[in-house]
């Protein structure tokens, strides 16, 4: 008996350093006070969206952050404890949690990493901000567009004058 707990330990050890790979994100909050309702609507959002959202036991989590040599996660996991891995794009486990404490007051951030980095309440508050990764790509395709756009403007305006020009030239030799 004591052998097969010790497997499924170890198991979700492993699971939680998986996901802690995996993940682009991790977002760490304290759901102590919601009830089932809005726990259910919280998940909801996360699945939406994509995001992984669990709860392991803390001792669990601080062996699988240790062993992912994110030690310094662990000083965060007291109390009640569950976390939201965020895959697809790092902006939306953070974005969901702070707008659904914004309307939760409950709901508690605790931390966050991103990119291997631990990062405190301000710090998820303030990848919350950032725009999602589909926005960004556009942005950035919009902002190459745009010198393309200008310079074919002003080939046109070019080629316009010139017309225009020519077309004086030949009305006046035709006088």
């Amino acid at each position: 008996m004591k052998e097969q707990t010790l497997r499924a330990k170890s198991e979700n050890i492993e699971e939680i350093k998986e996901k802690i790979q995996k993940a682009q994100s991790v977002v760490l909050v304290d759901y102590r006070g919601l009830n089932v309702e809005q726990l259910t609507e919280l998940r909801s959002k996360y699945r939406e969206a994509g995001v992984d959202y669990k709860v392991y036991k803390n001792t669990m989590m601080r062996f699988a952050f240790k062993d992912s040599g994110l030690e310094e996660f662990n000083q965060y996991l007291k109390g009640p404890s569950a976390i939201a891995f965020g895959y697809d794009d790092p902006v939306n486990a953070a974005k969901i949690t702070s707008e659904f404490v914004k309307d939760n007051e409950k709901l508690e951030i605790k931390a966050g990493i991103v990119d291997g980095k631990v990062i405190d309440i301000e710090g998820v508050n303030n990848l919350a901000k950032l725009p999602s990764k589909e926005v960004l790509i556009a942005q950035v395709l919009g902002g190459f567009n745009s010198p393309i756009q200008g310079f074919a403007n002003v080939l046109q305006g070019t080629i316009r004058s010139l017309a225009t020009v020519l077309n004086a030239i030949a009305e006046e030799k035709t006088a």
